[in-house]
């Protein structure tokens, strides 16, 4: 199983638990690691039989758009789900990053993983 990587994807979103928060968007920071055989699509150059990392970025743009959770876990659980449901996605890592959360950190955030990975590829 190969992977594709998205790194440091910056999306706006209206993100956070306390109410002034709730009136401005905030930048998050997202790194995407996703599962998949890109075989097919390197011995036809088809770009339908592989993810399209273009389109993934623009639906994750549209996922922040439309959606306002208090938490980063929130917003990480369901996109990994919406990702996975929508691009047919066995396997994926998240990580959510939230600059300036924390004026002492650079930013915070977290890490998921959700699917299988077949045995073989296992990390």
């Amino acid at each position: 199983m190969d992977r594709i990587l998205i790194e440091a994807l910056k999306v706006d979103t209206v993100i956070g638990v306390y109410d002034w928060e709730r009136t401005i968007q905030q930048s998050l920071s997202l790194d995407l690691t996703l599962a998949t055989d890109i075989r097919p699509a390197a011995a036809t150059d088809d770009l339908s039989l592989t993810l399209d990392y273009a389109a993934i970025c623009q639906r994750i743009q549209r996922f922040a758009d439309t959606h306002q959770f208090a938490l980063v876990e929130t917003f990480a659980e369901r996109l990994a789900d919406c990702l996975r449901s929508e691009f047919s996605i066995t396997w994926l890592r998240l990580r959510v990053r939230k600059p300036g959360a924390v004026p002492q950190a650079a930013s915070v955030g977290l890490e998921i993983t959700r699917g299988e990975l077949p045995e073989a590829t296992r990390i």
